[in-house]
Parts: C-alpha cells; sequence; structure tokens
C-alpha cells in the first residue's frame, strides 16, 4: 500500500524535451564546428567557380604565338591579345556602351584573363570581385541576344561575387595570409 509520503518520495519523471535538449544543443556545436571548417573551402570554390568561368572565356579570345629576342625565339600560349574574330565579335556582336570597339576588345579581354587570376589566388580578392562584378553587368548589358540559360549563368556568377565581394576571400586566400604576416 502506498501512503503520502511515498508519493512524493519517487522521482518525478523528466519531460522528453528536457532530456533530449542536451543532445540538441551538441548536435548544433558539431553542426557549427563542421560548418566553421568548410566554410574557407566553399569561399575557394566559389572563387574558382567564377574565376574558371571568365578565364576559360578570356582563352577563347587571345593568341597564341611566339616573338623573337635576339635570335632566340619564344612561345608564348596566351596573351592579351586579342584575335581578329575578337575584334569583330565587339564590333558588329557586343555592343559595350560608351567605349569604342576596339578598346573595349582590348580592355574586355584583358579584364577576363587578369582579374579571375587574382580572384581565385586571393589577391586583392574584393576589388578583383568589384571589378568583375561590373564586368558582368557590361557583358549582359552589352549582348543582347543572350539566351535565358547564359543570363541564368551570369546571375549565378554575379551572386557569387557579390557574395566575395560583401564575405571577403576567406581563410584559403593570398589576402588572408598576408593580413596574418602584417599583424605580426
Amino acid at each position: 500500500m502506498m501512503t503520502a509520503t511515498d508519493a512524493f518520495a519517487t522521482p518525478s519523471q523528466r519531460p522528453f524535451w528536457a532530456k533530449i535538449a542536451p543532445l540538441l544543443k551538441q548536435a548544433d556545436g558539431l553542426f557549427h564546428k563542421a560548418a566553421d571548417f568548410l566554410t574557407p573551402v566553399a569561399d575557394l570554390l566559389a572563387r574558382y567557380w567564377v574565376a574558371a568561368a571568365f578565364f576559360s572565356s578570356g582563352l577563347t579570345k587571345t593568341l597564341t604565338g611566339s616573338f623573337t629576342v635576339f635570335g632566340h625565339t619564344f612561345n608564348y600560349p596566351l596573351s592579351v591579345f586579342p584575335t581578329e574574330s575578337t575584334f569583330t565579335l565587339f564590333e558588329y556582336e557586343y555592343h559595350v556602351p560608351l567605349l569604342p570597339s576596339m578598346l573595349a576588345a582590348y580592355l574586355g579581354t584583358a579584364a577576363e584573363l587578369l582579374l579571375p587570376v587574382f580572384l581565385f589566388l586571393g589577391l586583392g580578392t574584393r576589388y578583383a570581385a568589384l571589378a568583375m562584378f561590373v564586368f558582368n553587368i557590361v557583358a549582359v548589358v552589352s549582348y543582347p541576344e543572350l539566351m535565358a540559360a547564359g543570363l541564368a549563368e551570369h546571375q549565378v556568377w554575379g551572386l557569387l561575387l557579390l557574395i566575395t565581394l560583401c564575405h571577403g576571400p576567406g581563410k584559403l586566400s593570398l589576402d588572408h595570409l598576408i593580413g596574418r604576416l602584417v599583424r605580426r
């Protein structure tokens, strides 16, 4: 037989959420540690994704060849000099506002080859991201025949560049390394 004092002596059962709350807190902590660990990799991949797209586009617009100095011929795989077909594209297809087509061809080709290198390496990253963000907008405005799929790609690149511009290059960048060396 149970008395009134026995009822008070038995420990009360903890509610379900009181039991599971510490486990959820621990899982949340592990999730945040994993996200913090992967953030630099995600920053690098975002920079790489955009840089690769623009750099490969720039490669299609350049000359390859050789030059001779003091009787020795040097071959180069790429240059910032546009091909004749690039000049034709800028004259008849791409309608860059405010710039003559020849100057636009030189500047566009150089931008597509140089800015992605800075972006990928994470050197002057925010400036490179800003320049490429503006370049991306000019590319969309200059080519009115851009199809929906091409426009969607430019929107993704623009978003990744905007995130890089606002967030910075992350820990896997020369900017971060230089910052650490300067602070020492």
